[in-house]
């Protein structure tokens, strides 16, 4: 069955405050912001961008205008000096009725000192902090009739893939194809019976060649897959997003249609806004 977008109608920012932190794994730190009254629950893989003062901002100004491409205009519009980072992120898990979400930060660059400020917010983060907080909506909506879904993404993926698993139907069937830098970075989340997920951990194989999402990449191609029409929903690191689609499309010969593909980053380039 087709889906309709699931966008909020009502699209505004909102100020949101730590209300506690945790390093999950590894690699990953899990923030819980409070101060989301309001906010709706949207499954999927709900998204939103949030704001982060920089280093000698001592007010966090956020953009008044509320279009998608209004507020865009008005934040780029702003000196450095005023102007807020931002990132998008996807929701690991949202609590409405409290105003609370979790919100999983990937800590790429600690070793080697290169990170970025998102991940620099998580670590540093405390109870009380602020941050500013848009709602996107989902981004997984099919459109068109299909048998079976197929995700695959490397970490920062992970959380809309568990996401996207956690609401599809009981009867749904498909496979998910997630790596992870570390073993201990594999997390528990619910999904169908019918759908098979699969861990591909980096630091476990002599085929890593450094750049996250290649083994991934791999699986999938030499993966044995459902028959029927599939809807591939290929996110994360930008190669691994348009490496998927691109075989899928040339190679499994799937309708450009059922393939959605999101860079969500990409690797050896920090994002700069």
């Amino acid at each position: 069955m087709g889906r309709k977008k699931n966008t909020p109608s009502d699209r505004r920012f909102m100020m949101a405050h730590v209300v506690r932190t945790e390093r999950i794994s590894p690699n990953f730190v899990r923030l819980t912001l409070g101060g989301l009254d309001g906010l709706e629950a949207r499954g999927d893989d709900h998204w939103c961008r949030l704001f982060f003062a920089r280093q000698g901002q001592d007010v966090l100004q956020l953009p008044t205008r509320t279009t998608e491409i209004g507020w865009y205009l008005q934040y780029l519009a702003t000196p450095k000096t005023r102007r807020p980072w931002v990132r998008a992120y996807t929701l690991r898990d949202a609590r409405p009725d409290v105003g609370e979400v979790d919100i999983d930060f990937v800590i790429h660059g600690e070793q080697s000192g290169s990170i970025g400020p998102a991940a620099q917010f998580a670590l540093d983060a405390r109870p009380g902090d602020r941050i500013g907080f848009l709602d996107q909506g989902s981004a997984f909506t099919p459109d068109h009739p299909h048998d079976w879904t197929l995700l695959i993404g490397d970490e920062t993926a992970l959380p809309a893939i568990a996401g996207i698993c956690r609401s599809l139907r009981e009867d749904a069937r498909g496979r998910a194809i997630i790596e992870i830098p570390t073993a201990s970075d594999r997390q528990e989340f619910s999904a169908p019976a019918g759908v098979e997920v699969d861990w591909i951990v980096r630091d476990q194989s002599t085929q890593a060649d450094g750049r996250p999402g290649e083994l991934a990449l791999r699986a999938l191609t030499t993966a044995t897959l459902p028959d029927g029409v599939v809807h591939a929903h290929a996110i994360g690191e930008s190669k691994l997003a348009t490496g998927a689609r691109r075989y899928l499309v040339q190679e499994r010969e799937v309708p450009k249609r059922n393939v959605d593909f999101v860079g969500y980053w990409r690797h050896g380039r920090p994002a700069t806004s």
